[in-house]
């Protein structure tokens, strides 16, 4: 697997990954006290959807090229509308150009008393990110490896807030790492929300990271697939899944509002589908 971002701007898995993370961030402004979000394999922040890299994949046409084309129902659009807001303001006039990476999507969705830590380790990606932030005093952009970054920079001072987790998936023992990092992160910080993406190509990986939690004593651990199609080690990328530790609340329901609709618009074959689990109760 190469998960890289610059080349899956604006697909399927940022489909599931964005509208999840717009109703994190939603969720946590409904108090005044300020929240921090931590982005621990960045990317660049911003993507140009006509750039060789999502060129080569074309990638987001199947994914917020559909979403943005479709009708999208009143319950449903309630739920989208901080995410897809934040898109379309990107692209005045209506022609689908740039997407926002989740950094770029975090910051347009803080309020002025709320902070954002984002850390990516390659090179030339930590360079456009941290020049896309220049002069952000509510921005804190560091290269770094992210899994480093879970256990040097938590608790965040602000008490409250979420860590979103989706790494490139270029190297083998990802899973192992992903987890080990999750269950530490979690034993210095047991009460901020962690929310984890991959994609659903190796379902031995997920069980073993799940029942890894299990046996850390994690709780209220919640999980959301959303499927295209059936995908394999073999194949490419047609579905994903998060897992969010501490969710709010709320979120289970608005995603069993939200991922019909998504798996509708973006059903490409047999195995297209969703679901909901509460993994681990309180």
């Amino acid at each position: 697997m190469n998960y890289r971002h610059a080349y899956h701007a604006g697909n399927i898995g940022d489909v599931l990954k964005h509208a999840v993370l717009s109703r994190l961030i939603v969720y946590f402004k409904r108090k005044d006290k300020a929240f921090r979000v931590f982005d621990t394999h960045a990317g660049t922040g911003r993507y140009d959807l006509t750039s060789v890299e999502t060129q080569k994949t074309g990638e987001w046409q199947q994914g917020i090229g559909r979403i943005l084309a479709a009708g999208v129902p009143a319950p449903v659009a309630e739920l989208l509308t901080p995410w897809l807001d934040v898109v379309r303001e990107l692209n005045p006039g209506g022609r689908l150009k740039l997407y926002p990476g989740s950094p770029l999507l975090a910051r347009n969705l803080l309020r002025p008393n709320d902070r954002l830590t984002l850390t990516e380790l390659h090179p030339a990606d930590f360079k456009t990110l941290s020049d896309l932030f220049t002069g952000d005093h509510q921005v804190k952009t560091i290269h770094l490896d992210g899994w480093l970054a879970l256990g040097g920079f938590l608790p965040p001072k602000e008490k409250r807030g979420l860590v979103l987790i989706d790494p490139a998936f270029e190297e083998t023992g990802e899973f192992e790492r992903m987890t080990e990092a999750v269950v530490g992160g979690w034993k210095k910080w047991p009460g901020g929300t962690y929310a984890i993406w991959y994609p659903l190509k190796d379902a031995r990986a997920v069980r073993r990271m799940h029942e890894a939690f299990r046996e850390a004593g994690l709780r209220d651990v919640l999980t959301l697939e959303l499927n295209a199609g059936k995908s394999g080690p073999d194949t490419r990328m047609l579905g994903s899944g998060m897992t969010l530790v501490n969710a709010p609340f709320t979120l289970a329901g608005e995603m069993r509002v939200i991922l019909p609709w998504l798996s509708d618009v973006l059903h490409l074959g047999p195995g297209a589908g969703w679901n909901v689990t509460q993994l681990i109760g309180e």
